[in-house]
């Protein structure tokens, strides 16, 4: 533990130039005396470590003197790809990893782009989730993440859309981070250690919200994890497929002039592109679009937001639901 402070300490003074023992003993979380016990122990290694009297004083190290302990430990360099992420970093336990990580790599530049790095890292934020939302509450994916890594089969009792709550026994495959949302792509094995399986186990990798997992084990033994498995393709297809899946009605609308934007936030971009691609605007500017939707109740919902900006064709039940709407709006403003 000592060793590894040292090494921080060192880092720091290499990557930061001056730093006051208060300053030292934040970062490191430990006590100004242990700073200067450490100090005292760097220095008596041979390591040319100097200290500023006065008020602006501080530690700093010889000009020029650089240390080679710049190395990468297997799982800081496996968390540099989250580096720039200290929320789902932390989600996953490896926030303390990924602030090493950072440190030995900003150490390992050259005074320019470390310079550089410093400054992308102050001026670049990665906010996942949406407006008005909060991530989800994941406590078991530190676990899940580990499984993942290690190849570890994982038990798990698991909440579907609705009230129905299963068994599974899952070989995890990889994880996913969507909209502030995480998710588990994992192939169920059926039957195994006594759990019944909750539908057929055909060894295909299926799509579970880590938030929806209400109880996890981890299993003993590990699984040969397929090597023409492709997260990265395997997620888009799964996205593409549940789009199409999602929608399972149209809507025909006349959208006013000059509204693409509005329906675009409303309807989403991909919707709203493509609907306005293939329209053409009449007279007056107004295009007639035809919309898929998850289903009328909801399309009524959407296009009220729309206001007069959206007028709806078909079909008829939907009109129907949007002309009850607005007589019932009418009821309550007069």
């Amino acid at each position: 533990m000592r060793a590894s402070r040292l090494l921080s300490l060192l880092l720091l003074l290499q990557t930061r130039g001056h730093m006051t023992a208060p300053a030292l003993a934040a970062e490191l979380e430990v006590s100004v005396r242990t700073v200067y016990r450490d100090v005292e122990a760097l220095s008596a290694a041979g390591v040319p470590v100097y200290a500023d009297r006065g008020p602006a004083g501080g530690y700093r190290l010889l000009d020029g003197y650089r240390t080679r302990l710049n190395g990468l430990t297997a799982e800081e360099a496996s968390s540099l790809f989250l580096a720039g992420l200290p929320g789902p970093a932390a989600e996953l336990g490896l926030a303390e990893v990924a602030a090493n990580a950072e440190l030995k790599l900003l150490a390992a530049l050259p005074p320019e782009p470390r310079s550089q790095a410093s400054a992308m890292r102050e001026r670049f934020l990665l906010d996942v989730p949406g407006w008005y939302r909060s991530g989800d509450d994941v406590p078991h994916l530190s676990e899940v993440a580990e499984a993942v890594w290690d190849q570890r089969p994982l038990h798990m009792t698991y909440r579907r859309w609705g009230p129905a709550e299963v068994d599974r026994v899952i070989h995890p495959y990889g994880l996913v981070l969507k909209g502030g949302s995480w998710y588990l792509v994992a192939a169920p094995t059926g039957k195994q250690a006594g759990v019944p399986a909750d539908g057929p186990a055909d060894g295909s990798p299926r799509t579970y919200r880590v938030a929806r997992i209400l109880t996890l084990e981890t299993l003993p033994g590990r699984f040969a994890r397929p090597r023409d498995f492709d997260l990265s393709g395997f997620w888009h297809r799964y996205a593409k497929e549940f789009r199409e899946r999602m929608y399972t009605a149209e809507a025909v609308v006349r959208l006013a002039p000059g509204r693409g934007e509005l329906l675009a936030y409303t309807m989403g971009a991909d919707v709203a592109g493509a609907a306005l691609a293939a329209a053409e605007p009449d007279p007056e500017g107004w295009v007639t679009l035809t919309l898929p939707v998850e289903s009328l109740t909801h399309a009524r919902w959407l296009l009220l937001r729309l206001g007069a900006d959206v007028e709806v064709l078909g079909p008829p039940e939907l009109r129907t639901l949007m002309a009850e709407a607005v007589a019932d709006l009418a009821k309550i403003y007069g």
